[in-house]
């Protein structure tokens, strides 16, 4: 018999699979569709009869972005939908609930990927929940007449329908980790300081992204990328928000798509920090500057990054003409590009390894320096880690420990099998069981049960998880040095 819940909205009929329950698509918010395209979530809607949750609902329109398999081929605007697995309906089980964000540039991906399937991770005894967002310009358009945020407040409306409702699935309302990956992990950053998210969550979890701006940057990067993209996209479907609103949804994705800084300047390749479509400071929604509203005190965060963040945007072992890497010395070491070169070239590193290493230092594990010495000088509980395990099939293909190869491991899906081996699945096993100490304590756990060193100002630790997780004093490498003199 196929498992059921009674819900507010009414009742939801799941499956049951390899000693999980299933519930997909169970709606969180209504439709953003003709009139509320534009507009903060409303509540969902009602229903007679029994609601059939066995089948994903669809993504959110998109072109590109997704890290993993859809497992859906029909995109909507109607995709607000959250998906569940549980090993309990138990009410009193109260279990830790994880909340995951996806990643995807902010313009792709979805909850249903299959390497984000909750079925292994919630045999950990946590109830896992995945969520679709608004994506592109339909979740992050900025425009004096609409707001901003949307796609944050999408995420929130999903906390405050787990809040509600995750009793029935044996999670702990109590208990609610948000958690995410690159655009996942600078949702969860937004979220910390969004008005509307503060109680909604007990840990955050932030992997490969949330943190500060590059340091190349002469000043963080304030809303005027996205508030201009927002004019330019209105005035081609028609010159005001009405006339964007009756537009079809392939009208404002293709200009979604044109609009979202994904192409790179001449001469250097695509980073992250170019995107556009982004979450905002407007301090209507999300607080200007480093206001934490969303962030109560007694919140712990880890957070992390890979060795090799670089190689999921550049093909591995592809060409790199001198010339790209000069110019991407100059675009994120600045005054120091000379003197990063000079360290490339001692050390034998080939161009795509050095262009490898600067980018990977520069745009991610910099700024994660960063955003550690802010925590900690908040004197927030933080945690962190680096992953550089590289898997039999990762180091075949060149990829190494690329930008996302951890979120096979938290999930406990490593496929195609022929890509793995032993090691991994132990590491895997490792990685879930630390993930969910967390979630359920505060305190993420090495595999002898002891707790990870904490990042903090006065003895400052981390934890390596290369063939499995070993505590370790931090220490920096040069080139994070040099690029973070740029900050002073």
């Amino acid at each position: 018999m196929r498992p059921r819940v009674s819900l507010t909205q009414g009742v939801v009929e799941g499956t049951h699979d390899q000693g999980a329950h299933r519930f997909l698509r169970l709606p969180y918010a209504a439709p953003p569709v003709g009139d509320l395209r534009w507009r903060p979530p409303s509540p969902p809607q009602s229903w007679e009869g029994v609601y059939d949750a066995s089948y994903f609902g669809p993504a959110c329109p998109q072109t590109r972005g997704a890290i993993f398999d859809l497992r859906v081929s029909e995109q909507s605007e109607d995709c607000l939908h959250l998906n569940i697995w549980t090993r309990t309906l138990d009410r009193g089980a109260r279990q830790p609930v994880m909340v995951w964000i996806h990643g995807g540039g902010f313009v792709g991906g979805a909850g249903s990927e299959d390497g984000l399937d909750g079925t292994s991770l919630s045999g950990q005894g946590v109830t896992v929940v995945t969520l679709n967002y608004r994506l592109g310009a339909f979740g992050y358009a900025a425009h004096p007449d609409i707001g901003a945020n949307f796609a944050v407040l999408d995420q929130i409306a999903a906390l405050k329908w787990v809040a509600e409702n995750i009793e029935a699935f044996g999670g702990d309302p109590d208990n609610v980790t948000v958690f995410g990956q690159s655009a996942g992990a600078a949702s969860v950053r937004a979220l910390l300081s969004a008005y509307r998210a503060k109680g909604l969550f007990h840990r955050a979890i932030l992997q490969s992204a949330g943190f500060e701006p590059a340091a190349s940057q002469p000043k963080p990067p304030g809303p005027e990328r996205t508030l201009a993209a927002t004019r330019e996209l209105f005035a081609k479907l028609g010159g005001d928000v009405e006339a964007a609103r009756n537009a079809s949804t392939d009208e404002v994705l293709a200009l979604s798509e044109a609009l979202a800084g994904i192409r790179p300047p001449a001469g250097q390749v695509h980073t992250p920090a170019n995107l556009v479509w982004t979450p905002i400071s407007d301090d209507r929604e999300v607080a200007e500057g480093d206001n934490f509203v969303g962030w109560p005190a007694e919140v712990p965060v880890m957070l992390g990054v890979v060795d090799n963040e670089a190689r999921y945007f550049l093909p591995p072992k592809a060409p790199v003409a001198p010339e790209v890497l000069e110019n991407m010395a100059k675009a994120l070491a600045g005054r120091y590009a000379e003197e990063v070169l000079d360290l490339f070239a001692a050390s034998g590193a080939s161009t795509y390894e050095a262009l490898d290493q600067l980018f990977t230092t520069a745009v991610f594990t910099e700024p994660a320096l960063a955003t550690l010495k802010r925590f900690a000088a908040l004197n927030r509980v933080v945690y962190y880690y680096h992953f550089g395990r590289v898997s039999p099939g990762f180091l075949k293909s060149g990829h190494l420990a690329k930008h996302t190869a951890e979120i096979r491991y938290l999930f406990g899906n490593l496929s195609p099998d022929e890509e793995y081996d032993a090691t991994d699945a132990a590491l895997s096993r490792d990685v879930q069981s630390a993930w969910v100490s967390f979630a359920r304590t505060g305190k993420p756990s090495l595999p002898d049960g002891s707790v990870w060193p904490r990042y903090g100002a006065d003895a400052s630790g981390m934890t390596i998880i290369g063939d499995t997780l070993q505590a370790a004093p931090f220490v920096g490498k040069e080139l994070t040095g040099i690029i973070h003199r740029l900050r002073s």
